[in-house]
């Protein structure tokens, strides 16, 4: 069961990882790990675009965002592939139709241990960053901007080039 599940506690937000024993990376920011700027889809990129630009830019997945700043998911090159030639999506269809829309975001403010908890279930989790923006008549609200996508790679790696021993 979820509730009694720290892990899941912890990666939703609702307990402070406390525990002790832990490795000495586990408090460190997630802005630590100096990502490079993501790649960014929007909604109405083909199938076939997609795929183009992934592979021209080097890329095995991207986020896709609409102009409004919602993050809609993330596509994949190895899906998208793999979702047209079994024919359950054309390479004109929108790349909406390939994205994987059940996602976990983190916060750059968050700790390593926290994305360790999320990669434990998922292959990457989407780095956003909040951020107040201001309309013509004044109002403020906070906007969610994609910074980055963590994977188990760019935590081995930052644990590997600065291990503690």
């Amino acid at each position: 069961s979820k509730f009694v599940n720290d892990k899941w506690m912890i990666k939703n937000g609702f307990l402070n990882d406390v525990q002790e024993h832990r490795p000495w990376w586990w408090n460190i920011k997630v802005q630590k790990l100096n990502l490079s700027a993501p790649l960014i889809l929007l909604p109405e990129v083909s199938c076939q675009k997609a795929i183009e630009i992934l592979q021209e830019k080097g890329y095995d997945q991207a986020p896709v965002v609409a102009e409004s700043g919602l993050i809609l998911g993330m596509v994949t090159l190895s899906n998208t592939l793999s979702s047209v030639l079994a024919g359950n999506a054309e390479f004109s269809d929108p790349v909406t139709k390939v994205t994987y829309d059940q996602f976990s975001k983190i916060g750059l403010e968050d700790s390593l241990g926290k994305l360790s908890c999320i990669l434990e279930n998922d292959h990457f989790a989407i780095v956003v960053h909040e951020q107040m923006q201001f309309n013509g008549n004044g109002s403020s609200f906070m906007k969610q901007m994609v910074f980055g996508v963590a994977t188990a790679m760019d935590l081995l790696t930052f644990v590997s080039r600065n291990n503690k021993k």
